[in-house]
């Protein structure tokens, strides 16, 4: 078998048969769709059934209610490819998206991951926050990019990836906890060294819509992704920084200092804040001073935590950084 496709399902009745369609409709021939009825308490169950009487490459598993991480490792556990897929009830994706997926990982022994560019199929207007994401998951192509921007946000939109069995088996699946297990997974995966990557072709829509888990389960606040991060970036900085467990923080707003209090009870110090504000710099913030962006140490006296969340005004961070002699990764890392 050459692809499992992961779909966990509850109370989707009225968008499942479409995304299953999209399943059907692929242009690779050789998968298998592994769809988990978490307990649907509509018509769903009735209608994937349905589905699957049609055709055998379809399999429905009904469980009680236990929630997405139970249903994916259950689907996971259940698969026979060599890929691995996922794919949500709600969500719709292009028909040549399997194939094109494995072709990249038969192509390329180095990448453990590979996902695709997303069209936002929500409200852009309404819903600018996550529209803006999905743009800025879009930026996040090469290795690189998602290996050096993963503790901004998570880089990869779950429903669009495919990965090799061998790294789920290697490396472990989905994990339970007071944060997005999606999110978790990709840190964990990075940090043990799978790289990952994304075609740069749009073959996935996102649909947004109210009641959708990312805006309803507390798993997915702001706050636990945040807790999430910082734990990975904790033990990156402690492997990585030169000069730890101390750093320079870039960025001295409120909410910025209320979120580093979790990286210091992970014993990161933060040695001072850098700021472009007149009213701060001079300042002590926290009990920790605060710097002018002009006055930075050399890049080898210091580690720098870009903790600035408007991209523009990141990416006038990095450019300063660079033009200073600092290097992505060795003097500084980018979080938010």
């Amino acid at each position: 078998m050459k692809i499992s496709v992961v779909m966990p399902v509850f109370n989707e009745a009225e968008l499942v048969t479409e995304a299953i369609e999209c399943v059907l409709y692929q242009t690779e021939k050789d998968w298998e769709c592994i769809v988990v009825n978490d307990g649907s308490t509509d018509q769903t169950g009735a209608l994937l059934e349905q589905l699957a009487a049609k055709d055998r490459r379809i399999r429905v598993i009904h469980t009680p209610h236990q929630g997405i991480v139970a249903s994916l490792n259950l689907g996971l556990a259940q698969s026979n490819g060599e890929y691995l897929a996922r794919m949500d009830a709600d969500d719709l994706c292009h028909a040549e998206r399997l194939e094109q997926q494995a072709a990249y990982l038969d192509e390329h022994a180095d990448i453990g991951l590979v996902s695709c560019l997303t069209r936002y199929g929500g409200d852009a207007l309404e819903f600018q926050g996550l529209a803006h994401y999905v743009d800025w998951t879009n930026e996040q192509i090469t290795p690189n990019h998602h290996f050096s921007n993963r503790f901004i946000e998570s880089p990869i939109i779950h429903p669009t990836v495919m990965f090799r069995r061998a790294v789920w088996q290697q490396h472990g699946g989905y994990e339970w906890g007071n944060f997005p297990e999606d999110y978790q997974l990709w840190l964990r995966w990075m940090g043990a060294g799978v790289a990952m990557t994304k075609i740069p072709r749009t073959l996935f829509t996102w649909r947004e819509r109210e009641g959708r888990l990312t805006r309803t389960d507390p798993r997915l606040s702001t706050r636990a992704f945040f807790n999430c991060k910082s734990l990975y970036l904790a033990r990156w900085l402690a492997e990585n920084n030169e000069h730890h467990p101390e750093i320079l923080v870039w960025g001295a707003g409120k909410m910025a200092r209320k979120r580093l209090a979790s990286l210091r009870d992970l014993g990161i110090g933060i040695a001072g804040f850098i700021d472009v504000d007149p009213q701060k710099i001079g300042k002590t913030l926290d009990g920790v001073p605060v710097i002018s962006y002009e006055k930075l140490p050399q890049p080898n006296n210091c580690f720098i935590l870009s903790f600035v969340g408007n991209r523009g005004a990141r990416a006038r961070i990095e450019e300063h950084l660079l033009a200073r002699g600092f290097v992505k990764g060795k003097h500084y890392i980018c979080g938010a």
